[in-house]
């Protein structure tokens, strides 16, 4: 019963999480769009940076796709596409062939360190307002 009657407040509460994450990924899409990138780009980019922080550090796709909010095709899609524009490297995993290892090129982490403020701004601003 208590569900019944917290119904109304949550569904609420919800749809304004809903609404801040949507203005805030457009937000961030607007401001990347001139560097060539969308939030889930600068999202995977940005794990790179943080999970593989010295040049030649690799991070396992598997643990990305732990992080982002992504399908593991439309993972494997985007980062197919990073790759394609020189901001990332992919290999295989010697010791399990299945498993892909992922690290930032030079122009990735360049490109990385310059958009990072934007992103940053972002959401300073759509969160704390």
């Amino acid at each position: 019963m208590a569900a019944k009657s917290a119904g109304p407040r949550l569904e609420e509460q919800w749809r304004d999480i809903l609404s801040v994450h949507a203005r805030t990924m457009c937000e961030i899409d607007r401001v990347l769009h001139p560097y060539g990138l969308g939030a889930s780009d600068f999202e995977v980019l940005d794990i790179l940076a943080t999970e593989a922080p010295a040049r030649g550090d690799q991070c396992r796709v598997q643990n990305i796709a732990g992080r982002v909010h992504l399908s593991q095709s439309a993972l494997s899609r985007l980062i197919g596409r990073l790759e394609k524009d020189g901001l990332v490297l992919r290999s295989v995993c010697e010791e399990d062939r299945r498993g892909v290892w992922v690290a930032l090129t030079e122009k990735g982490r360049e490109l990385h360190s310059e958009v990072q403020p934007l992103q940053r701004e972002v959401l300073a601003r759509t969160l704390n307002g």
